[in-house]
């Protein structure tokens, strides 16, 4: 076998912006080092991204039609959690705010650099592989965009101490988590009734079965259905 037939593919990458002269360069400059689909909408996008596995996503935020973050929505409604950056003009808190909550992981304003750029989508591929998903019954956790998924009602949004604590008890489905344990790892100077609370919370977001409890003992991932 030849050393160009056993080299491993490029990374696939999911562009969806509808400057051409942006995406050009952009096409140019990250051809190299990823496999690059364009799509010039986010209706193209969403069709590409529900047809096809991506190692990454770079996503415009105003595009015509469906915005970027309602084309981010529908992708992590479908259960998909890619990481993905999105791009945009707009850099208000508010902005960025409503871009992470629809699902993206990474917030990129224009003008930006290609070497930030790049060095933002390998932390993602490093950080958050699109391949961390955990199932728990019917349901999908994935970690990388602080999300549920239910069957019937699909993405659920969890806050970061909310997405800790599902990480920890889904990273040893088995074991039975002490309160001790669950503060030492996520809540450092916590109490038992902290604990308490965001089982609570999650809960309430989602359903009952969610998290067992193991009477006197702790918590532990449940099998919803």
């Amino acid at each position: 076998m030849s050393p160009s037939s056993s080299a491993p593919a490029a990374p696939r990458l999911l562009y969806v912006e509808d400057e051409t002269e942006i995406a050009a360069i952009v096409v140019e400059l990250l051809g190299d080092e990823y496999r690059i689909d364009h799509a010039t909408s986010a209706e193209e996008g969403l069709r590409l991204a529900l047809g096809r596995r991506y190692d990454v996503m770079v996503v415009d935020r105003r595009l015509p039609g469906l915005s970027g973050v309602e084309l981010i929505d529908a992708v992590r409604t479908a259960r998909i959690a890619t990481p993905t950056l999105m791009l945009t003009a707009l850099g208000s808190i508010e902005d960025r705010v409503s871009g992470l909550d629809a699902g993206a992981d990474d917030y990129l304003v224009k003008p930006f650099d290609v070497d930030e750029l790049r060095a933002r989508l390998r932390a993602l591929r490093r950080g958050r592989g699109a391949g961390d998903r955990r199932e728990l019954g019917d349901w999908v956790f994935t970690p990388a965009s602080q999300a549920l998924y239910s069957p019937a009602d699909g993405r659920i949004a969890l806050t970061q101490a909310e997405t800790e604590l599902l990480e920890l008890l889904t990273s040893s489905p088995e074991h039975v988590f002490t309160r001790d344990e669950i503060l030492d790892s996520v809540f450092p100077g916590g109490s038992a009734t902290t604990v308490d609370t965001y089982v609570h919370y999650i809960r309430r977001k989602s359903t009952p079965e969610i998290i067992e409890t193991v009477r006197a003992r702790g918590y532990r991932s449940g099998e919803p259905r």
